[in-house]
């Protein structure tokens, strides 16, 4: 049984403080809209900001879409204030930067449940520092409610002294950490940021290497690395239709007893059939986003 999938290709960061922003991502092929009430967000327009983006939330214009929010981080002087407000809007999911350990995990859970969230509101987090990738799997693992593992390269490279450069180099045994983890404990996890927008040879690049490590999908801070990042996380028609053919030789094959399974001269095994499943759930679930007939009003 294939779990349910929900796409997660592309999430953009929508700063919540830019009213035109918020309006235009409205109208965005994201599968996930973060609206950033952190990095974004100076200090002196953060309280204004947070209700901005929670009215934003609760009027239902990104729907279906996923809506996350990045709050401000554990200790701040807004994260606890965030918290409570993004507990009662209707959002999916609540982003917190700078997670580093199982026992962060649970206390936030405990104080989102403590404000009244709604068990359809998953945690998200981000990991960005070394401490934090060495824990991956710990974190990953702390709780049902957390969903999603953000990860952060820019604090990350930042951290380690280490200098940024094409093919990432310098964090590849991190990243390899991070999705480890991830899928140890049966999580998504999305990929870093690309900073150089006008970059987009760059950026499909570093997008590929992302989908080869195993990410879902990729962060993205401008509108225009939207599509070409829903293209290489998402599944191509050739492979939609190769998981059409595993499948139906693997039930045809069940369905007349037999224990071999072969597809273009290649042994199937319940490993390629498993994978094929989900490729199929993935296909059906980026169209049914982009049905406008599901969004919720």
């Amino acid at each position: 049984m294939i779990p349910e999938i929900r796409p997660r290709r592309t999430a953009l960061y929508v700063p919540g403080n830019n009213v035109r922003a918020l309006d235009k991502a409205a109208g965005l092929a994201a599968d996930v809209l973060i609206l950033d009430l952190e990095d974004a967000v100076n200090d002196d327009v953060k309280v204004a900001s947070r209700e901005r983006v929670c009215a934003a939330v609760d009027s239902g214009v990104y729907q279906p879409r996923e809506i996350v929010v990045r709050i401000n981080g554990i200790g701040s002087e807004w994260h606890r204030s965030d918290v409570a407000a993004v507990a009662q809007t209707e959002a999916d999911g609540i982003l917190v930067p700078k997670v580093e350990s199982a026992e962060e995990v649970r206390m936030l859970v405990a104080d989102l449940e403590a404000a009244g969230a709604s068990p359809r509101l998953k945690l998200w987090v981000m990991i960005e520092t070394p401490v934090a990738f060495l824990r991956a799997e710990e974190i990953a693992a702390a709780s049902d409610r957390l969903a999603v593992l953000v990860v952060g390269t820019n604090d990350l490279i930042n951290d380690l002294h280490a200098i940024s450069r094409p093919g990432r180099a310098p964090v590849s045994t991190a990243l390899s950490l991070a999705v480890l983890g991830a899928r140890a404990a049966g999580k998504v996890i999305l990929d870093g940021v690309f900073n150089d927008i006008g970059d987009k040879v760059g950026f499909a690049a570093e997008s590929q290497q992302g989908r080869d490590m195993g990410f879902d999908g990729k962060t993205v801070v401008h509108p225009s690395q939207i599509e070409p990042s829903n293209d290489v996380f998402g599944p191509s028609a050739a492979e939609v239709e190769h998981a059409h053919v595993v499948v139906s030789a693997y039930e045809q094959a069940l369905a007349a007893g037999e224990s071999v399974i072969v597809v273009d001269g290649k042994m199937i095994e319940s490993l390629h059939v498993r994978d094929a499943q989900r490729i199929l759930v993935l296909d059906v679930a980026i169209r049914d986003l982009s049905d406008p007939s599901l969004a919720r009003t």
